[in-house]
């Protein structure tokens, strides 16, 4: 771990600098939307817009990438996201918003293909499981570190929109100036909606429903916390422990997932997110128990999106993981979009409990459709489902990009072919070599 840190920190470095920037303004609009009287529901849509907008990116960069090259689309949409950053506060309009939101997704959708890029193309067979969990840290750490920023100025004024332009500006230093060689970009054309579908509903369905949960964390609690009166000091706090959550339990929920049915730890992290939006609505005055309830809440969501993945997986051929997965990514980009809209409808008609109302809802329709689909199929572990291989868990955070979830495709078909080389242990019920 520590030679492959060597050798990507500068890339690393570059990624946790724009999950700063990127982590402090999606908190800060949702503070800054409520001073400017924003209804619930414009600020729903206007999340919804960043995810609209990271979607179309997800979809075209690539292909912007391959006629100009990385280090131009770099620049191009760098200076967007500085432009659109300074104008949020010179422009308090929601319309205008809604349209600088799909701009500042499309832009960072991009710019995170990039950097991914990068960091895949200088691992080799050997780290880039470990590149892969260096990543996943460095985002989280990003998040987190973001939230403590909204303390050091005041949200209603400028210099809050003018650290996030400039530590996203610092950040294309190290990933420019990276020894790494600009990588040869391709990307694998995802598989139909319907081709997924048949080889995993579980998958589809989990993670349209996951993009929705994650949407709402990502972009509505901190408008949340303004419907329930928090300070910027208890928000910041409070999406944090979300985030922070969600780095203590991904790499448990991975290592136990390698070692039994994986649909039994998607049904334990959906019911135990389920359970965890029940405390935050039945105790929300209390912000210690809610506190709690953010934590174990996306302590059980942010795992869930490798743990979808890996699972699609189980049931796929190794030269099929990379088109599935970008499939999986656009299901669950379509949710994401879905998700802040009906969060602020539940906020308006429901208050500050539509929130825990919303996440419970989801989390425990995810539980139920594992429930019946564990009725429906047998584990890749047992004897009727012989042909399949149950390949490794691959960390991975919903807010990366086609480009991570292909060097975790990458990551999963060498453990594959990996454990088709060693001997069988005949004693080891998970050994189906």
């Amino acid at each position: 771990m520590l030679k492959v840190l060597g050798s990507t920190w500068a890339l690393l470095l570059g990624i946790l600098l724009l999950m700063v920037g990127n982590g402090l303004q999606g908190s800060l609009i949702g503070i800054r939307g409520s001073i400017e009287n924003f209804s619930t529901i414009e600020l729903s849509v206007i999340t919804s817009a960043y995810f609209a907008g990271f979607l179309i990116g997800s979809r075209m960069a690539p292909e912007m990438i391959r006629r100009v090259g990385h280090v131009r689309v770099f620049a191009a949409l760098a200076s967007f996201i500085s432009a659109v950053l300074i104008l949020y506060p010179t422009i308090t309009d929601p319309w205008a918003w809604i349209a600088l939101r799909v701009v500042f997704g499309f832009s960072f959708s991009g710019v995170y293909v990039t950097a991914e890029s990068w960091l895949n193309n200088s691992a080799t067979n050997e780290t880039r499981g470990q590149s892969l969990s260096l990543y996943v840290m460095a985002q989280m750490l990003g998040i987190v570190a973001s939230q403590a920023l909204l303390n050091v100025a005041d949200p209603a004024g400028f210099i809050l929109f003018v650290i996030p332009s400039v530590l996203v500006s610092l950040s294309f230093a190290p990933i420019l100036l990276s020894a790494a060689k600009s990588p040869t970009f391709e990307t694998t054309k995802p598989m139909t909606l319907r081709q997924i579908y048949e080889f995993s509903p579980l998958g589809c369905v989990g993670m349209f429903l996951l993009g929705a949960i994650f949407a709402a964390q990502f972009g509505m609690a901190s408008v949340y916390g303004t419907r329930a009166g928090f300070s910027v000091a208890e928000i910041s706090i409070f999406v944090s422990a979300i985030f922070i959550g969600g780095m203590v339990f991904q790499y448990p929920f991975g290592w136990l997932s390698d070692r039994m049915d994986r649909r039994v730890m998607i049904l334990a992290a959906a019911l135990g997110g389920g359970s965890a939006g029940i405390l935050g609505l039945v105790f929300g005055s209390s912000f210690e128990v809610v506190l709690f309830a953010a934590f174990i809440m996306g302590g059980m969501s942010n795992p869930l999106y490798a743990l979808l993945i890996a699972y699609t997986n189980d049931y796929l051929q190794v030269e099929d993981m990379a088109a599935a997965a970008g499939g999986l990514i656009f299901i669950n980009g379509l949710g994401a979009i879905m998700g802040p809209m009906i969060t602020g409808w539940m906020l308006t008609r429901f208050g500050p409990g539509g929130f825990w109302v919303y996440l419970s809802f989801f989390m425990f329709a995810m539980a139920a459709f594992v429930a019946w689909r564990m009725t429906q199929r047998a584990s890749v572990y047992s004897e009727e489902a012989e042909g399949y291989d149950a390949v490794s868990y691959a960390p991975m955070m919903p807010t990366g990009t086609m480009v991570a979830a292909e060097a975790a495709q990458d990551y999963y078909a060498e453990n594959v072919e990996n454990d088709d080389e060693e001997e069988p242990n005949e004693d080891d019920p998970l050994d189906r070599s």
